[in-house]
């Protein structure tokens, strides 16, 4: 079957690879009708998240028809539509049973301190065959597999693999309600459905920064006011549009990736910010030591932690900050002082994806929500590397790209 496979950081390629089999009883495999491009596999590719392995099949947003079940499989049958959550739960020990299914003890083969399980991941993460292929294993079919009304489309569905459930995480995480104001880093598809979130937790205000003209729209048009970071210093603007208060919720919806505004008058004449711009070169050489940039592909972003210096200035005293933005175990910055003296609450961590999909799911049905909306573009799986190549520059119009792993029959 055809897959994207990860070669080296900065090579990946659509191979040939076997069919994947049943390998316990409790797995189930899925022949997928759809999958997608996410922000995070970006990050291997960069070389900003190390220790993949090459010949691991890349993805994790997945949804299908179950081909297969082990006998152990009692809740999920042959034939049966379904969405694929992207975190690897076996949702009977103690953290899945009180819904922190990332951290499960029992899914990583790494050992239960390993954390995170998921598909297409690093070594760290199992590692586990991805979901950017025609067909997939799925272990703990049971727990793995959310069974899709039939009202939901394809478009929809895919979103509730990962990016939906891990924006509207992320307003939890950031403690999100009735008539908070909250500003949202990052306008890619996390970002979108964190804002989406926001409003529908009940944020009275919701600020989004970007710099991507078409993803400051699209933010624009789910009723965010926007700020473009290289037009405006987004802690001054977020301070005027406060009254100098500063917002009471922020949402990390970018990660390790982040780059420097490239406003250059500002940081030519400011002792600071040159300061600043060293202490992200050195940041860049820690989280990424390996990069194989390709013209104008695969780059680190400049700044690994330029959002949560900014989520700290622009915070209000005794406000939030939920951290969704993937970063490296290697990444240590972080403005404590700044955020203990203000009396900030960080929350941070990996979507409970599995939590958090059925609620969403009855959102799409109740009509709350159309979440197929951010998918900007489609593709066969023919077209995947292109697709990683426009998606990973940030063009114009590229917000969430789906996958068709093979043409409809």
């Amino acid at each position: 079957m055809k897959a994207v496979v990860f070669h080296a950081v900065g090579d990946i390629r659509l191979d040939e690879v076997p069919e994947p089999t049943l390998e316990a009883q409790t797995d189930a495999i899925v022949r997928l009708t759809g999958s997608a491009i996410c922000g995070t596999d970006l990050h291997f590719v960069r070389g900003t998240m190390a220790d993949m392995v090459p010949g691991t099949v890349l993805g994790h947003e997945g949804i299908g028809i179950v081909e297969s079940v082990g006998r152990d499989v009692k809740q999920i049958a042959v034939g049966d539509r379904v969405v694929i959550p992207s975190t690897i739960a076996c949702g009977q020990c103690e953290p899945c049973k009180q819904g922190f299914f990332a951290q499960c003890n029992q899914a990583n083969p790494n050992g239960p301190e390993a954390g995170t399980a998921f598909y297409g991941g690093p070594k760290s993460t199992g590692p586990f065959q991805g979901l950017q292929a025609e067909k997939a294993r799925v272990p703990f079919a049971d727990t793995n597999l959310v069974k899709l009304p039939s009202t939901i489309s394809d478009e929809q569905a895919i979103l509730l693999s990962d990016i939906f459930p891990t924006g509207y995480f992320g307003a939890i995480l950031a403690e999100v309600g009735p008539g908070k104001t909250v500003a949202v880093f990052g306008c890619g598809p996390v970002g979108m459905f964190a804002i989406a979130s926001a409003k529908i937790l009940g944020a009275s205000r919701i600020f989004a920064i970007d710099t991507i003209a078409s993803r400051l729209e699209m933010a624009r048009s789910q009723g965010a006011e926007v700020i473009d970071y290289n037009a405006q210093d987004p802690v001054e603007a977020l301070k005027q549009l406060t009254s100098g208060r500063g917002v009471d919720c922020v949402i990390d919806a970018v990660g390790v990736d982040a780059n420097h505004p490239e406003r250059g008058l500002v940081d030519r004449v400011s002792p600071s910010k040159r300061a600043e711009k060293s202490q992200f070169k050195q940041e860049v050489k820690t989280v990424a030591p390996k990069t194989n940039p390709d013209g104008d592909n695969w780059h680190p972003g400049d700044a690994p932690s330029q959002v949560v210096r900014w989520a700290v200035k622009c915070l209000k005293k005794v406000g939030t900050l939920g951290i969704i933005g993937v970063y490296p175990m290697q990444h240590m910055s972080f403005p404590l002082g700044e955020a203990m003296n203000k009396n900030l609450t960080l929350k941070m961590g990996n979507c409970n994806h599995r939590k958090y999909i059925p609620e969403l799911i009855d959102l799409i049905v109740r009509g709350v929500i159309d979440p197929s909306t951010v998918v900007t573009q489609h593709g066969h799986m023919a077209s995947a590397i292109d697709a990683y190549k426009a998606f990973d520059k940030r063009e114009e119009g590229w917000v969430k790209v789906m996958l068709e792993p093979q043409a409809a029959e």
